[in-house]
């Protein structure tokens, strides 16, 4: 059987937590998309953890793979093994032979291009870890994966068609000596073979032919997870194009990240993540948006200066809401239910898990943008175009508030533990999806979930 973790928003829905809340009963959690710009924390047992690259899994000590979806810093991998090491776990990760590189040239590219974009105003606020730039070699045919790293002169030949392409842009398009840049070697053929190689040494053990594995692991009876990074309205093909990132999230993607056929993913259960309110890192529309970030938030000026920011703060100190992988403040908003049909139409969810309904508590009102008006006309689902979306207004819906409570003990306890106002609010949301709820996160912790229904 399988289970797909899906975000269901603009990422930070907390999906480490729900990996690791059914986690127990996985034998093998993939990643299928994305790379170390997918920052999620995950506690157990007391401990926090926070990864970017390293699936979810490995802290409760499953097997975890790096799907051929993903793109891989090896840098990043090594570094967050050796930090889990050094805690006293024993994490085991695959990686997938037919998965990218992300280069130290596509981190530099990264930086360039979104420093030149800004100038302009056309900033799309990336984490700068090269991996728009590594997707985009890969879909050009000039990418380097983590199969090439085993083979020299596979390595070598490719470098010498790739190094001297990059080098250009550097200096040609956009007009920066590689001597400024903060590592030259990114653009030097030689230093890049060596550095390839070296990572390719310690890489050797542990590549796998992913789908194979998978289906072998499945022929024995063995539960697989799938955990997408990031959320379905920043999908490449699903989101407010072009404020997105480079991979699909979505739950079609489970299955091109991972070799797995999309029968497989369907056949299984395919479990929504949402967060009881709404937050982003970055620019691009938010309709329901309470307070700004100077930077991200389009038109908005000094920090501070937005109509509802008491609201915005309290909830961004309560829930914590800052980058996992940049340390940004993420902007905050009011629940989007037309964004949130949009992703239940595309992912096809059987289930959802709710969180952070701890992080409301305390409000006389909680809102909901029930839909959007666009143009004089009512929507109930977002629309195509980010142009269009910037221009819809939300259709505020008003729920009375909660008091703040023991989340240990309504956990402990079961739904309907949950405190009255809050369970109304979390009924409309199943109602208008049409999903059941799974799960719903009312602390921080695995055993502060309240869990409804075992997915497996």
């Amino acid at each position: 059987m399988t289970v797909t973790i899906v975000g269901a928003q603009l990422g930070d829905e907390g999906k480490g937590g729900i990996v690791d809340v059914y986690g127990d009963a996985a034998d093998i959690v993939v990643r299928y998309q994305g790379g170390d710009n997918a920052g999620h924390t995950v506690v157990h047992e007391g401990d926090e953890y926070k990864l970017s690259l390293v699936p979810s899994g490995a802290v409760r000590g499953k097997v975890g793979i790096l799907g051929n979806g993903c793109v891989v810093n090896p840098e990043t991998l090594f570094n967050e093994l050796s930090g889990l090491r050094e805690r006293g776990l024993d994490p085991d990760v695959r990686v997938a032979r037919r998965a990218h590189v992300i280069m130290p040239y596509h981190r530099a590219l990264d930086g360039i291009e979104e420093k030149a974009k800004s100038e302009s105003d056309d900033e799309i606020g990336t984490t700068g870890r090269g991996i728009g730039p590594t997707y985009e070699d890969k879909a050009g045919r000039r990418g380097i994966r983590v199969g090439d790293l085993l083979a020299p002169d596979v390595l070598r030949d490719r470098l010498e068609r790739v190094v001297p392409e990059k080098r250009a842009i550097v200096e040609d398009v956009f007009g920066v000596p590689v001597e400024d840049l903060d590592n030259p070697d990114a653009l030097d053929v030689d230093a890049m073979y060596d550095h390839a190689r070296t990572y390719g040494e310690r890489l050797a053990g542990q590549t796998v032919n992913a789908g194979q594995f998978i289906a072998d692991a499945r022929s024995e009876g063995k539960r697989v997870m799938f955990e997408g990074a990031q959320g379905t309205i920043i999908d490449i093909d699903h989101g407010n194009y072009p404020f997105v990132t480079s991979s699909n999230p979505t739950a079609g993607g489970a299955a091109v990240g991972s070799g797995t056929s999309p029968g497989v993913v369907g056949q299984g259960e395919v479990l929504g993540i949402i967060k009881g309110y709404l937050t982003r890192v970055g620019s691009g529309p938010m309709p329901t948006e309470l307070g700004g970030v100077e930077g991200d938030t389009p038109g908005y000026g000094e920090q501070g200066s937005g109509e509802n920011e008491e609201i915005a703060t309290y909830i961004r100190e309560e829930g914590g809401e800052y980058g996992t992988v940049t340390g940004r403040p993420r902007r905050v908003a009011w629940l989007d239910m037309p964004m949130l049909r949009h992703s239940a139409r595309v992912n096809g969810f059987t289930g959802l898990a709710i969180n952070h309904i701890d992080v409301l508590a305390g409000l006389d009102e909680v809102k909901v943008g029930h839909s959007y008006t666009l143009d004089g006309e009512e929507t109930m689902t977002m629309p195509a175009t980010t142009e269009e979306w910037s221009r819809c207004e939300a259709n505020l819906r008003s729920f009375d508030g909660w008091a703040t409570f023991d989340s240990a003990a309504v956990a402990e306890d079961g739904y309907e533990a949950i405190p009255d106002n809050a369970r109304a609010y979390l009924e409309y949301v199943s109602e208008e999806l049409d999903t059941p709820i799974y799960c719903v996160g009312v602390g921080p912790g695995r055993e502060e979930t309240v869990v409804a229904e075992d997915v497996w």
